[in-house]
């Protein structure tokens, strides 16, 4: 009984150090956006004696933040929503008919194998042809991050769909039930732990997004939240009080929605790791 209480005091030590390494970043954002410059002088790691909220105010002014969050939320969401229901569709007819026929596996590995191609490889082509179609602009960029995630959410969908029984599908299909009527009543509503799953990670991603809006965007009024960060910095690089208190504005959207459906990524790809 004593041996199953006692501490493992390597692995609490590795925890409370991994905790730091999280939280101290954190730390120094929160702290350095709530200082002036003065402070900051004297003491970088310091709390601050005088909170300076003014800091966030200039930086939501100076940046256009509700415009730039504006142009986030439309790419984030409408990404999320096109991502579901065209991933999960194309996942689908593979994963139904990779066993049968030798094209839709073949499709599979192709997919799979588009997450080993570093973006910097096909960033020249995707810019010429973006500009050819003049698509230099937030349907663009919605398109893009739908096509970029679609090998990670096949490979993520496919093991998912695999582990439900296809009695399911044939039973419906006994009933009169189509293809088409079958996926969207009884198999996309089965899928809901991994589309959460799915739903969550391209949200974080797409909104955290810096480089392909870098090179697509090319109206600054349409520029995103990271983008924007960029411009920022650029302009008021010596001001970091400033710089942090946009950063912190910025990413507090996306850790509120993190810290809310955290369980969701975890059930998702747990549940779609057992067949």
């Amino acid at each position: 009984m004593r041996s199953r209480l006692r501490t493992n005091w390597p692995v609490m030590l590795l925890i409370v150090l991994g905790t730091l390494f999280i939280l101290f970043p954190l730390y120094m954002t929160v702290t350095i956006a709530l200082k002036n410059p003065e402070q900051m002088a004297q003491s970088v790691f310091a709390i601050p004696t005088t909170l300076h909220w003014e800091n966030f105010a200039s930086a939501i002014d100076m940046t256009n933040f509700f415009q730039s969050f504006r142009n986030s939320a439309i790419v984030t969401a409408s990404t999320v929503i096109l991502t579901l229901l065209s991933n999960s569709m194309v996942a689908y007819a593979i994963a139904r008919n990779m066993e049968k026929r030798k094209f839709f596996k073949g499709l599979y590995y192709y997919f799979v194998s588009a997450m080993f191609i570093p973006f910097p490889i096909i960033m020249l082509p995707i810019v010429k042809l973006t500009a050819s179609l003049e698509m230099t602009n937030l349907l663009g960029l919605i398109l893009l991050h739908t096509v970029y995630g679609l090998a990670f959410n096949v490979f993520v969908y496919v093991g998912y769909i695999r582990s439900i029984p296809v009695a399911l599908e044939e039973a419906a299909f006994v009933d009169g039930a189509t293809t088409w009527g079958t996926f969207w009543k009884i198999i996309f509503p089965l899928m809901a732990p991994i589309s959460a799953t799915v739903g969550i990670l391209t949200c974080l991603s797409t909104y955290n997004d810096f480089l392909l809006p870098l090179i697509i965007i090319s109206d600054p009024a349409q520029y995103t939240l990271p983008l924007v960060q960029y411009v920022f910095q650029g302009q008021f690089n010596t001001d970091f009080n400033l710089a942090f208190a946009s950063y912190l504005l910025a990413l507090l959207p996306m850790i509120i929605i993190y810290l809310f459906a955290q369980k969701w990524i975890i059930n998702g790809v747990t549940q779609g790791s057992v067949k």
